[in-house]
């Protein structure tokens, strides 16, 4: 199966407009925007900026939530995660790039419940993509994708940002 990538362009022209609608509607004061490590923080730090936002982005490393731990090991690149001293009755908006299974929503959920008790958690994606093992959807998806079997896309960064696709090996 032969995929073209979207530009990447267009698609966080539709998340910021559909991320800046969402927190005039709850109220920036509300709101904190927290990016998922790696191409999620990359991302909120992109919206953050394009919206004017003051407030600077969460961003979250959720390598210690993940369910693959004892499987797969711990990445070489772990990073601290940062978030607010009080999220308490804030709307979290969870920034990711690729939502695919729903696993590393999952571990960000949990995650961000040790923090604090949020009013509310909303997911924006640049891309959606089918293969869900998790009742997880977005509240906000710039586009869908659809991939071959062995295919994965990956946002690369910070600067600029970029699509690839990448094949697993048989």
């Amino acid at each position: 199966m032969s995929t073209d990538l979207p530009d990447i362009e267009p698609l966080l022209e539709q998340l910021t407009t559909r991320v800046g609608a969402l927190i005039a509607a709850e109220g920036e004061a509300r709101c904190t925007l927290v990016g998922i490590h790696q191409g999620g923080a990359w991302l909120a730090r992109a919206l953050q900026q394009r919206l004017g936002l003051e407030k600077p982005p969460a961003s979250l490393d959720i390598a210690f939530y993940r369910d693959d731990l004892a499987r797969a090991g711990l990445p070489d690149d772990i990073q601290p995660s940062r978030m607010p001293l009080d999220i308490d009755d804030q709307v979290i908006i969870l920034v990711d790039d690729i939502l695919y299974t729903g696993r590393t929503l999952r571990a960000a959920m949990n995650e961000i419940f040790d923090y604090g008790r949020p009013a509310a958690v909303r997911l924006a994606v640049l891309l959606e993509r089918p293969g869900r093992e998790l009742p997880v959807a977005p509240d906000i998806a710039a586009a869908p994708i659809e991939l071959g079997p062995r295919q994965r896309v990956k946002l690369r960064g910070p600067d600029p940002l970029h699509l690839v696709i990448e094949e697993a090996s048989p």
